[in-house]
């Protein structure tokens, strides 16, 4: 009995090492380097200023899309380009951010080859050159850089992806044979076209790995009429609309008529099941949405609407990855959100939305009536009562509720556009939060401002001292009494919109 026990225990350290061991090493949010180390467009190269900048703004993840293939000579990589790429590597890495290193589009001699059959000349050819990669990085840190194989491989049936996952399995093999820190590192695997549809159809049998670090990644514009599309075509015309609140009254035609909030719940199940849940982390690699160029039907106020749709696009879709525990790199290239060569912010909207702070809210959604300092926060469903946090304690995860006769107060602060950060008044560093980011149901308890979205409240005026506040992950939710109750010591939570009174607050 002694002996089994033991057997017992080593076996549930060993899982315990093995699960601590197999940690995905990557943080949100993130972003990428595009059309730079990977193209011939001729955009400045990234400088230590530029990422500098994206790691004060508050990105910890930059992905590197890379030319290999192209920045080589008779299969040897240029040195010229390998120390280009290992600045940018080194940089991010002494400011604490992890790393994704690829072999991105590069001629398409890998990503769009014919993948019908297997090509061993191909095969010696993908991993001639990331044994060259491997041998510059064995020394760099397995745990902030990451390899990844290519970037949207064009296979485009079960056939084909079998055949991909041949090329993915050598090259998985060379890379641990490699040894040093590569023994180890987590590498990162491209579903069919990065199409979530086609990876969970075609690419759930992974290759094998002695390490257990696969990652597993995909790309997402849907819709992508409205996300990228730049111009009618035959098979459908743009949309400059999308999302609940976002919709244009005057230029219907042009809202979005697909891929909107519920459509993104159902594609991230998908991936849920069948890659995080088996262990396998996600990396939502490229997404951005991004506002229209000049066209003769948007004008006026409907210009504006495009833009703050685009915002609440890119905010939903970071929030969506936060709350199902995927990694996300939004697609950036030079001269949108920073300039490319000093690093100077261009456009800190987009930043918040793409960071998954903030939005531009729907028109008249938000109000910055309330003045920053301290408030009482009154719940119209319960005379007498005040929001509370029991005990006054500031510790995590402490209960907010409501409690009649309290005396407390509450910080606000107006991050912008009447989005409040709500803290206690006598430990403004222990706010409103959102526990775990959840949706409706989700209990409200105290934890250290961070400024993530689940600490982010929109206020909305209902006339008068009263609001309603809605989370800015979760919207079209609202803080609440739990149940509608009006009792000493009820639970604060948050409930989709429903207008009644315990969901409104006096602030006094």
């Amino acid at each position: 009995m002694k002996k089994q026990c033991s057997t017992l225990i080593m076996a549930l350290a060993c899982l315990m090492l093995f699960q601590i061991g197999s940690r995905a090493q990557l943080a949100l949010p993130g972003t990428n380097l595009g059309n730079t180390l990977e193209s011939t467009w001729g955009y400045p190269a990234p400088t230590k200023a530029l990422i500098d900048a994206m790691h004060n703004a508050g990105f910890k993840t930059v992905r590197v899309p890379c030319a290999w293939y192209f920045n080589s000579t008779n299969g040897t990589i240029n040195s010229s380009y390998m120390t280009q790429v290992t600045n940018v590597v080194n940089w991010a890495i002494a400011d604490g951010m992890y790393v994704v290193i690829n072999d991105h589009w590069d001629t398409g001699w890998f990503s769009s080859a014919d993948f019908s059959s297997y090509n061993s000349t191909l095969n010696t050819q993908n991993v001639n050159l990331w044994t060259q990669v491997a041998n510059n990085f064995k020394n760099t840190s397995s745990t902030q850089l990451l390899f990844a194989c290519t970037n949207e491989p064009n296979a485009n049936n079960q056939t084909q992806t079998t055949v991909l996952y041949q090329y993915y399995q050598n090259w998985i093999n060379a890379i641990r044979a490699n040894g040093g820190n590569n023994a180890t590192r987590w590498l990162v695997l491209q579903g069919p076209g990065c199409n979530i549809d086609n990876t969970c159809a075609w690419g759930t049998s992974m290759p094998s790995d002695s390490a257990h670090k696969l990652m597993m990644e995909v790309h997402d514009y849907d819709p992508y009429q409205f996300t990228l599309m730049d111009g009618d075509q035959s098979w459908g015309a743009m949309f400059y609309f999308w999302g609940n609140g976002y919709h244009s009254s005057t230029l219907t035609s042009r809202n979005a008529t697909w891929g909107e909030e519920s459509y993104f719940v159902t594609e991230f199940n998908k991936m849920k099941t069948n890659f995080k849940d088996r262990g396998y982390p996600v990396l939502m690699g490229e997404w951005r949405a991004e506002p229209k160029g000049s066209h003769s039907d948007l004008t006026g106020s409907n210009i504006t609407l495009n833009y703050d749709a685009c915002t609440y696009w890119d905010k939903y879709f970071e929030n969506l990855c936060a709350q199902y525990g995927f990694y996300a790199t939004a697609w950036d290239t030079p001269g949108q959100i920073f300039d490319w060569t000093t690093g100077a912010v261009k456009d800190q909207t987009q930043i918040n939305a793409l960071l998954g702070v903030s939005a531009v809210p729907p028109p008249g959604s938000y109000s910055s009536g309330i003045s920053n300092g301290n408030h009482a926060v009154v719940p119209q469903n319960a005379t007498g009562a005040r929001l509370d946090a029991y005990g006054w304690s500031g510790a995590n995860q402490t209960k907010v509720e409501i409690w009649n006769g309290g005396t407390q107060t509450w910080a606000f602060t107006n991050r912008g556009i009447g989005i409040y950060q709500i803290a206690e008044a006598w430990n403004t560093s222990a706010c409103l939060d959102v526990y775990g980011f959840g949706g409706s149901g989700t209990n409200v308890n105290i934890w250290a401002c961070s400024g993530s979205s689940n600490q982010q409240w929109g206020a909305i005026s209902d006339g008068g001292s009263i609001y309603e506040f809605e989370p800015q992950h979760a919207l079209g939710t609202r803080l609440d009494v739990a149940g509608g109750a009006n009792t000493n010591g009820t639970q604060i939570d948050i409930y989709t919109k429903n207008s009644q009174n315990n969901q409104k607050w006096a602030i006094n």
